[in-house]
């Protein structure tokens, strides 16, 4: 075997063994600007069950009357999070909320944000939230969040695009927790025909929606203590 042929063979063989490590890397797809807001109460002592609601920022719109309508009946903390499913940083902030305390209800939510991963992306990743959650929180009784409709911004009338991809994302996750007996809170069924419930922003919600998200996830984690 001449020098050159020998060149071209281990130049070959390195070349492929790097294609089989970036073909092992996961897809992961990040928005310009992430962020990530965690919220525990009563740290120290409390002698209330504790709840943690994990979402975006629908659910930091709701999730802080959530915790007054359930003042004296749960402790309520909250991870507002821009993290998609599929973004292995979302595991490691779920894991790192969920560490901190002993909670007895998880309300979860996740599907307005990771775009850029595809609906195969979402469905072959959304059992490893399920597991992290199960992970650090075994006790814990579940509740599945269905992500709320999109509406075209300053045309509030009109359903926007991006709301077919969050119904193929409802279906992907309400299979799932179907499978695993977890129970739903369906939000996109509650404001889906309510125009009127939106910020012009088209996607967030005035105090009219956020108040109806309130009394009906409020219900939900009331019946899950109770």
């Amino acid at each position: 075997m001449t020098c050159l042929l020998r060149h071209c063979l281990v130049l070959a063989a390195a070349i492929a063994a790097t294609a089989v490590i970036h073909a092992a890397e996961p897809h992961i797809s990040r928005e310009a600007i992430e962020w990530c807001n965690i919220w525990i109460p009563d740290t120290n002592e409390t002698k209330l069950p504790r709840v943690l609601l994990i979402g975006d920022s629908i659910t930091g719109g709701y999730g802080p009357k959530v915790a007054d309508a359930l003042k004296g009946k749960a402790s309520v903390a909250r991870l507002t999070t821009s993290k998609s499913i599929g973004d292995p940083a979302l595991l490691a902030e779920v894991a790192l909320v969920l560490g901190q305390c002993h909670f007895d209800v998880v309300h979860f939510n996740n599907g307005l944000h990771g775009w850029g991963y595809s609906e195969e992306e979402y469905q072959k990743a959304f059992p490893d939230l399920l597991a992290t959650i199960r992970k650090h929180a075994p006790q814990a009784k579940l509740i599945w969040a269905t992500i709320t409709p999109m509406r075209q911004a300053g045309k509030l009338d009109v359903i926007a695009e991006n709301t077919k991809r969050v119904q193929a994302r409802n279906q992907i996750a309400e299979a799932i927790v179907a499978r695993e007996g977890i129970a739903v809170d369906d939000l996109y069924g509650l404001v889906k025909d309510h125009p009127e419930y939106w910020s012009p922003d088209g996607v967030h919600f005035n105090a009219q929606g956020v108040a109806a998200q309130v009394e009906q996830v409020t219900k939900k984690i009331t019946g899950c203590l109770e």
